[in-house]
């Protein structure tokens, strides 16, 4: 044991499973073995000096890097072997199985020594970067000029890419997702980075480039953006708003079944005649019908919950109930595509697929790649715009503010790689670490007749008149996103309330209330405003009267036998009308249900 407290320990996924007495040997024998293939590549292994620990890793989940194994201040990797892999002689695996390239995890790398460029390295380096932007995630190296910018801004930028309209999938119009959106005119990325070619973003594009100019215009306080509503009418950020709705010929016990039709007219919970008008003889809407809020789409009648009483001949009739697919609130379209199809279970299905259009409206999300996302806050007559000598109008306007504070320089820079692009017809890398320079875009600029800084003067569109100073504008990809007023906006005067509780319902689906909540209520305390709290807490929300007892000091009701109001528990005692929210009410009647007697003591009687 002796031996053991100077030994190392060695740790195999966090579990101790003996003492080494050299564990730099160790360490080195198996990343030797690692690499003459003698052990997987999934191995990874990290001597820690200052607890004199040996850990070893395999387990699954760790996310793994290659890079290149340097020896004596060179990479084992050469020319000749770079050829060789470009003529398609050997393969990526080939490469990591002969020990040029290593799969590090975070661990292990910790222990390495890793030198970004070729020309940074010394004896004293174990490891070569492949290429900068291999230590970025495939959604984040998306984004170009990322070196550029503040760290937390491109997590932003990364988090939105999954939120982007665009053309999702080549086989759209065969699939039956509950929600889906398609961009109308999706375009490439003007500014592009090596991933987006590697993944083939191209194929499948999620963005629009806009032409962009930096400066205050009212309507773009904060993060709100400014809308040309001459590039939305031709087309700039529209999209397709696609949403399912499934039913089926369900079977029940004792041979019943669901059946689809248009429910006859002695159905129970039958709807209105107009709901139906747009079903077939079969109970299925017509292809490109126009379906609107609370109409049936699909025709369905289900068996009786319980069995109907006999009627005079002795025969159970049988009352069908109304179980029709409805649209949803706000989600009226046209009708898309039909799927008539069988279920698992072997019974009738059927997905009815509407499509809508949604146009850029106030209050929309766009964003760019940076994580500059913004609402629209006005969408401006073309007329009005502000223009170059040029005859150019922005397609957005984004305020100046939100550039310095968040640090996103890389959004600056394909803008004025954007602009050049344009210029040329080309395509230009903004690859994270390793794109087009500054200094090259701005000769290119230059040799265009452009300004070097990307600024451009304006004129003022409602005035004419020169803007004083000038502006940076240029062409970036932006992207809509998915979060829509359309889909948001929720108001409600009277509607539904919940049977337990007396309360208006929840959500917007329901036709739900807006909850005032505790905090609210604070804000209403704190300002003195006694008859406003009365109104959002107890009129507004649940305001009942109940008969309260003056004796017993419990809630009464009114016999209607006896055309009286009186108390169970004193029939003598005189009995007033309160006002109180019904939820009191009900917890009232919760304590009683304990063995609590909340006895109400009346003050103030009418």
């Amino acid at each position: 044991m002796a031996d053991a407290a100077k030994s190392a320990k060695v740790y195999i996924n966090g579990r101790l499973i003996g003492f080494h007495n050299d564990p730099v040997k160790l360490t080195r024998e198996i990343i030797g073995r690692r690499r003459e293939n003698k052990l997987t590549e999934q191995i990874n292994v990290a001597f820690h000096e200052d607890t004199n620990e040996v850990y070893v890793n395999t387990d699954a989940g760790r996310v793994q890097r290659p890079l290149l194994v340097v020896e004596n201040g060179r990479p084992r990797l050469t020319e000749e072997l770079v050829k060789q892999l470009k003529d398609g002689a050997i393969t990526w695996n080939d490469l990591v199985e002969q020990g040029y390239l290593e799969y590090l995890d975070a661990e292990e790398e910790e222990n390495a020594f890793i030198a970004e460029k070729q020309e940074e390295l010394t004896k004293e380096h174990t490891h070569l970067e492949i290429d900068g932007a291999t230590i970025l995630s495939i959604i984040s190296s998306m984004v170009p000029y990322l070196e550029h910018n503040m760290a937390g801004k491109v997590l932003h930028g990364a988090k939105m890419f999954k939120q982007a309209q665009g053309f999702g999938a080549a086989n759209m119009n065969l699939r039956t997702d509950t929600e889906g959106f398609l961009l109308y005119y999706p375009q490439k990325s003007l500014v592009k980075t090596k991933t987006m070619d590697m993944v083939g973003l191209n194929k499948r594009p999620n963005i629009q480039n806009f032409v962009v100019a930096i400066m205050p215009y009212g309507f773009n306080i904060l993060d709100a953006v400014v809308l040309n509503k001459g590039a939305v009418d031709r087309g700039l950020g529209r999209s397709s708003y696609y949403r399912t709705y499934e039913s089926s010929e369900n079977r029940y016990p004792g041979g019943q079944i669901d059946k689809f039709e248009i429910p006859p007219e002695d159905t129970v919970g039958r709807m209105e005649p107009d709901s139906y008008k747009q079903l077939g003889e079969d109970g299925i809407v017509h292809l490109e019908a126009w379906a609107g809020e609370n109409d049936a789409i699909i025709g369905r009648t289900s068996p009786p919950r319980f069995l109907e009483e006999i009627n005079e001949f002795g025969v159970v009739q049988e009352k069908r109930r109304e179980a029709s697919v409805t649209i949803r609130k706000g989600k009226e379209g046209f009708v898309d595509k039909v799927f008539v199809t069988e279920s698992e279970a072997g019974n009738k299905l059927i997905k009815v697929k509407i499509r809508s259009e949604r146009i850029p409206a106030l209050g929309d999300k766009f964003s760019s790649t940076h994580g500059q996302k913004g609402v629209v806050g006005l969408i401006v007559p073309e007329e009005d715009m502000p223009f170059t000598p040029d005859g150019i109008k922005p397609d957005l306007i984004l305020n100046p503010h939100s550039v310095p504070s968040r640090m996103t320089i890389g959004h600056l820079l394909e803008m004025l790689g954007g602009k050049a692009a344009a210029i040329r017809a080309m395509q230009i890398d903004g690859t994270p670490f390793t794109g087009t320079p500054q200094e090259e875009i701005e000769e290119m600029l230059a040799k265009a007749g452009f300004r070097k800084n990307g600024k451009e003067i304006f004129y003022d569109g409602t005035t004419g008149k020169r803007i004083e100073g000038e502006i940076f504008t240029g062409i970036v990809a932006y992207r809509r996103l998915f979060h829509m007023t359309a889909h948001k906006i929720q108001s409600r005067a009277r509607g539904p309330v919940q049977i337990l509780t007396r309360q208006p319902t929840e959500g917007k689906e329901k036709e739900g209330g807006l909850r005032f909540g505790e905090m609210e209520g604070e804000t209403l305390v704190g300002h003195g405003a006694a008859m406003l709290l009365q109104e959002k807490f107890i009129d507004d929300s649940d305001k009942v009267t109940m008969w309260v007892s003056e004796t017993a000091g419990v809630i009464g009701f009114e016999d209607q036998i006896r055309r009286t109001k009186r108390v169970l528990e004193a029939n003598d005692s005189k009995i007033y009308p309160v006002e109180m929210s019904y939820g009191f009410k009900l917890l009232l009647d919760e304590l009683k249900a304990l063995g609590v007697y909340p006895k109400l003591i009346l003050t103030d009687k009418v």
